[in-house]
C-alpha cells in the first residue's frame, strides 16, 4: 500500500470543489498513542498459544489480482471503470495494455495521450487480471507447494491496486463475469442496511475461488483496508453531494463542509495527503460507529457468506496500514473475527522496529505480521556490501531478538517475506545492493524507485545475483515462521519498487517482448522475459522440503554455527524425534565445515553434498553462496 506515500505530493490535484488537506510529516506515519492494554483474559489453546495452529505450516503466495492472470477477457475494465483512480485527469485515449509488452515501452495509445510523466501511464495501465485467472492457476499454485494465498484487495475500486475501495462488501465487478449486471444490481441496495446487500456474480466467483482453493488444501485470506475508503465509495460520494445532510457526515475526518453562503469549502483528510483516499474518523477506541459497524458487517459477510458457515468463507485477513488504526478497534474486531471463526488467521502490515510491534501481539489483536524485519535482517547479512553488511554473529543476535519478541507461537506464524507490492523485487534488490539499507524504510523506498533514483538498475538479474536469491530461499524455507513469496519471484521476475514491482506475471503460454526500453525511453541491451525454470524448481524443492520435514515448520531452534571470519551460519531444528540442520555459506569461497556428529548419520536433502562421518564428527564442503539442509537418519 506504500505507493500512496511516495505519490502523495504528485497527486495533489483532486476534483472540483474539494480541497486536499495534507497531513503534517509528523502525522504521516500514523503514530499511535491509543491504549494497548490487553482486555480481559486471553484465550489460549492447549499449547498455551493464541495463534491458529494451521498457520505454522502455511507457505504463503501473495497474489496481486490485476497482474496475475487474465482468465476472462470479456470483463476487462473500460475507461469509465477507472474513473476516480489516480491520476485524476482522464486519459484522452485508453485501452487494455498488452500483457506481454516491454514494461517501459509506451504503447501507441499512451503516446497519443501526450503526458511526459511515465508514472501517469504506469498508474493508468490495466492488464485485465481477474479472479477467473486466479482460479485457472490454482493447480499451478498447488504444484509449487503453496498452501495459503494472500490476495491483495479484491473489493470494488477503480485503481489497479484497489486500496481505494468503493465498498468492502462487493468484489470488483471487473474481477467477475458480468460487470454491467453487477453494477446494476449493486445500485438497488441500501449500503447502510446489510439485509439489502445482494450477491453479485463477481461475489459468487469469489466464493467459487475459495471453494476450489480449499478443495486443494489452500487457505485464502483477503486484504482488509479499514483505515480509509476511496472517493468512489458509496459513503464518500453521498457525503460529497449532501454534505452535512448525509448519513455519512461523521464517517470521515472532515475539516469543513461546503457552504456557498460563507464561502466555506469541503475539506477533509486524505490518507497520507492523498485526496483519493479519505480517512475514516477515529476516536480513542478507533473507528467511529458508522464505519466500524460497516466493517464488522463486511467482515461477517466474507467469513460466513450467506450464513452458510465458516467453511464457505475466507480463512482470515491481512490488515493494511494497521498501525494507522487505534488499538481499541483491533481488539474489538479480533473478538468479532474469532467469534465467526476461532481458527481464523489475522496478520498485519506493521513496518516498525521490532520493539514497536510488541503491543499488537498480546493475544487480543493480531496473530502475525508481514515480517519486514525478517527481510531487513536477511538483506543485511546476505546482500548488503560493506560497511552496511552485518556479521554472522550480528545476524544471529537479530534473529534471536525477533524470536524472543513475541509471545509463544507467534514467531511460527509470522509471514517471513522479502519482496511485496510495496518493495522492489528480491532479484532487483540484489542487482542494486548497496544503494541503501532496506531497514531504512522511508529512504530506501525512494532509493528503490526509478522515478526517485535515476541510477537504479532496471536490468535482469544475472546468474551470480540469482544465486544470492537462491541462498535467501534456502534460509526462508527452513527458518522459524511462515514463508511468503510474492507472485513471480519464483519464476525470476524483476522490477524496481512500486509501480515496477507490479508487472504482469510471466506464464509459459504468453509471448513476451524482450525488455529493451529504459524508463527515460532510451534503449538498453535486451533482457529476455521468460520463466526461469531452474529458479522455479529451486523454490519448489525447498517448499516441498518444508512440507516433508515437520521440524522445519514446528521445530524448536538452536544456533549451531557462527563464524564471522568465514561468513558461516548454521542452526538446528528439532521436532519430536526429527532433527534438521541448516548450514549457510555466505562467503565467496567454498568452505569446509566440521560439526559434532551427535550420534546420527546425516544426509543433505538439498544438493546431496558429500558428507564424511569420522568418529564423533562430520565434515562437508559447502559451495560459495549456498547452503545445505541436513537430515538425521
Amino acid at each position: 500500500m506504500m505507493l500512496r506515500k511516495t505519490l502523495a505530493l504528485m497527486l495533489a490535484s483532486a476534483f472540483t470543489g474539494v480541497m486536499l488537506c495534507y497531513p503534517q510529516p509528523a502525522q504521516a506515519y500514523c503514530p499511535q498513542t491509543s491504549d494497548a492494554t490487553p482486555r480481559g483474559p486471553i484465550a489460549l489453546n492447549e499449547q498455551g498459544e493464541f495463534v491458529p495452529d494451521w498457520a505454522k505450516s502455511a507457505v504463503w503466495y501473495q497474489v496481486f489480482p490485476e497482474r496475475f492472470r487474465d482468465g476472462d477477457p470479456s470483463n476487462n475494465p473500460t475507461i469509465q471503470d477507472i474513473a476516480g483512480a489516480d491520476p485524476a485527469e482522464p486519459p484522452k485515449v485508453w485501452q487494455i495494455h498488452p500483457w506481454g509488452s516491454d514494461w517501459y515501452k509506451r504503447q501507441p495509445y499512451e503516446v497519443a495521450n501526450g503526458e511526459p510523466e511515465l508514472w501517469q501511464h504506469l498508474l493508468r495501465r490495466r492488464y485485465g487480471g481477474d479472479l477467473q485467472g486466479v482460479i485457472d492457476k490454482l493447480d499451478y499454485i498447488q504444484d509449487m507447494g503453496f498452501n495459503a494465498i494472500y490476495l491483495n484487495p479484491v473489493f470494488t475500486a477503480p485503481s489497479l491496486h484497489k486500496y481505494d475501495a468503493a465498498s468492502f462488501h462487493h468484489i470488483d465487478p471487473n474481477f467477475g463475469p458480468d460487470p454491467a449486471g453487477d453494477r446494476a444490481l449493486i445500485a438497488t441496495e441500501n449500503p447502510l442496511d446489510p439485509s439489502t446487500w445482494v450477491w453479485t456474480k463477481a461475489d459468487e466467483l469469489a466464493l467459487e475461488l475459495i471453494k476450489q482453493a480449499k478443495q486443494r488444501g489452500i487457505r485464502v485470506i483477503f486484504d482488509g483496508v479499514f483505515n480509509h475508503m476511496g472517493i468512489n465509495s458509496f459513503a464518500f460520494q453521498h457525503l460529497l453531494e449532501h454534505q452535512q445532510q448525509s448519513p455519512y457526515k461523521d464517517w470521515f475526518t472532515v475539516h469543513s463542509f461546503r457552504d456557498e453562503k460563507t464561502g466555506s469549502e469541503f475539506r477533509y483528510e486524505g490518507w497520507f495527503g492523498v485526496a483519493s483516499l479519505p480517512e475514516f474518523k477515529e476516536d480513542a477506541q478507533g473507528l467511529v460507529a458508522g464505519p466500524r459497524d460497516y466493517v464488522f458487517a463486511a467482515t461477517e459477510r466474507w467469513m460466513n457468506p450467506k450464513g452458510q458457515g465458516r467453511e464457505f468463507g475466507i480463512d482470515g485477513w491481512r490488515l493494511d496500514v494497521a498501525f494507522c488504526v487505534a488499538h481499541g478497534f483491533w481488539k474489538d474486531w479480533r473478538q468479532h473475527v474469532k467469534t465467526l471463526n476461532p481458527d481464523a488467521y489475522i496478520t498485519a502490515e506493521l513496518v516498525m522496529p521490532p520493539e514497536l510491534v510488541k503491543p499488537y501481539f498480546q493475544g487480543d489483536e493480531f496473530d502475525g505480521e508481514m515480517n519486514y524485519n525478517f527481510a531487513f535482517t536477511a538483506a543485511e547479512f546476505m546482500f548488503n556490501p560493506a560497511p552496511k553488511r552485518i556479521k554472522a554473529s550480528e545476524f544471529d543476535a537479530k534473529l534471536a531478538e525477533m524470536r524472543a519478541l513475541y509471545p509463544k507461537g507467534v514467531a511460527y506464524v509470522t509471514q517471513n517475506l522479502f519482496g511485496s507490492h510495496d518493495s522492489n523485487r528480491i532479484g532487483s534488490h540484489i542487482v542494486n545492493r548497496g544503494i541503501g539499507n532496506f531497514r531504512d524504510w522511508g529512504a530506501y523506498f525512494q532509493l528503490s524507485q526509478v522515478s526517485q533514483n535515476p541510477a537504479y538498475q532496471v536490468r535482469k538479474p544475472n546468474a551470480e545475483e540469482l544465486r544470492l536469491q537462491k541462498l535467501f530461499v534456502i534460509f526462508q524455507m527452513t527458518y522459524v515462521g511462515a514463508p511468503m513469496v510474492y507472485y513471480g519471484d519464483e519464476v525470476g521476475m524483476w522490477g524496481a519498487n512500486d509501480p515496477d514491482d507490479r508487472k504482469p506475471m510471466i506464464w509459459d503460454d504468453i509471448r513476451y517482448e524482450d525488455e529493451v526500453t529504459n524508463p527515460d525511453g532510451s534503449l538498453r541491451p535486451a533482457d529476455k522475459v521468460a520463466v526461469n525454470r531452474q529458479l522455479q524448481q529451486h523454490y519448489r524443492q525447498l517448499i516441498q522440503l518444508r512440507h516433508q520435514l515437520p521440524a522445519l515448520r514446528l521445530g524448536d531452534y538452536q544456533t549451531l554455527l557462527v563464524d564471522d571470519q568465514l561468513e558461516l551460519y548454521g542452526f538446528e531444528r528439532r521436532y519430536q524425534q526429527q532433527r534438521v540442520r541448516v548450514l549457510l555459506n555466505n562467503s565467496e569461497q567454498p568452505q569446509q565445515i566440521t560439526l559434532p556428529k551427535a550420534q546420527a548419520n546425516w544426509q543433505d536433502a538439498l544438493s546431496q553434498l558429500a558428507i564424511s562421518h569420522n568418529g564423533d564428527t562430520m565434515q562437508l564442503t559447502i559451495p560459495a553462496k549456498w547452503g545445505a539442509v541436513l537430515v538425521a537418519n
